[in-house]
C-alpha cells in the first residue's frame, strides 16, 4: 500500500458514492450506462473470487465485497426499481457492449500471468476493465448535455485509473517491482480512453460552464 494507491482505492470509491447518491436520492440514472455497469459486475466478479481462496488484510477484503456489492445494487436499481428505470437513457445506451466480453475472455487465456483458473480470470478482468468505460463514454456523446454528477462520476473513474498507473510506476521504482505488462498497458488504454472527456471536463470547470462533448 502507498499513497497513490490509497488515493486511487479512495477516488474509486468515492465515484461509487456520487453514482449512488445520484440514483438513491435523486431517483435518477439518467445519462448512466447500464451496459457498462452490467461490464463492471462481471470484472468485479471475475477479478475477487480470490475471496475465496487468499486472504490478504481485512481492508483488501472490505473493498473488495464493496465493489462487488455496490455494482450489483447499481444495477438492480438501473434494471428494477420502478422510479430509477424510467430515468434510464434506453434508447441512447446501445453500445453492443457483450460483444466486449468473449475478445477479452480469449485474449486473457492466451496471454496470462499462469494458467490457472484465478489467474486468467484475474487477467479477463484486467482486460474487460479497460474497455468497459466504452458505452458510458457512447451514451455521454450522444447525450451532449452531462449533468454535474454523472460527470464527476465518469471523471473520478478516469482518475482512478490514472493514479492506479502511478501507483505501478511508484512501486517499480521503490520496490524494485518487475514490470507487469498486463495491468500496465490495459491501465494505458483505459486512461487514453477517457482523454477526450477529461479535455472537455477539464475546460468546462475552468470556464464554469455546463459539460457538454463534442457530436
Amino acid at each position: 500500500m502507498n499513497m497513490f494507491r490509497l488515493a486511487g482505492d479512495m477516488t474509486h470509491l468515492l465515484s461509487i458514492v456520487i453514482l449512488l447518491l445520484k440514483i438513491r436520492k435523486m431517483k435518477s440514472c439518467a445519462g448512466i450506462s447500464l451496459k457498462t455497469q452490467e461490464l463492471y459486475v462481471i470484472v468485479f466478479l471475475a477479478r475477487y473470487l480470490d475471496l475465496f481462496t487468499r486472504y490478504f488484510s481485512l481492508y483488501n477484503t472490505i473493498m473488495k465485497l464493496v465493489f462487488i456489492g455496490t455494482s450489483i445494487i447499481i444495477v438492480w436499481y438501473m434494471r428494477y426499481h420502478k422510479v430509477v428505470k424510467q430515468t434510464y437513457s434506453k434508447d441512447q445506451d446501445t453500445f453492443q457492449h457483450y460483444f466486449l466480453v468473449p475478445p477479452c475472455f480469449l485474449l486473457a487465456f492466451l496471454i496470462h500471468r499462469a494458467f490457472t483458473v484465478i489467474e486468467v480470470l484475474w487477467t479477463f478482468s484486467i482486460y474487460l476493465e479497460a474497455v468497459a468505460i466504452l458505452p458510458q463514454l457512447v451514451l455521454l456523446q450522444r447525450s451532449r448535455n452531462i449533468d454535474n454528477l454523472t460527470g464527476n462520476y465518469v471523471f473520478l473513474l478516469g482518475a482512478y485509473r490514472a493514479l492506479y498507473l502511478v501507483n505501478w510506476v511508484y512501486r517499480f521504482v521503490t520496490e524494485n517491482h518487475h514490470v507487469r505488462w498486463i495491468p500496465w498497458l490495459s491501465g494505458l488504454v483505459q486512461t487514453a480512453l477517457y482523454a477526450d472527456f477529461f479535455f472537455y471536463y477539464i475546460k468546462s470547470w475552468k470556464n464554469n460552464e455546463k459539460l457538454q462533448l463534442p457530436a
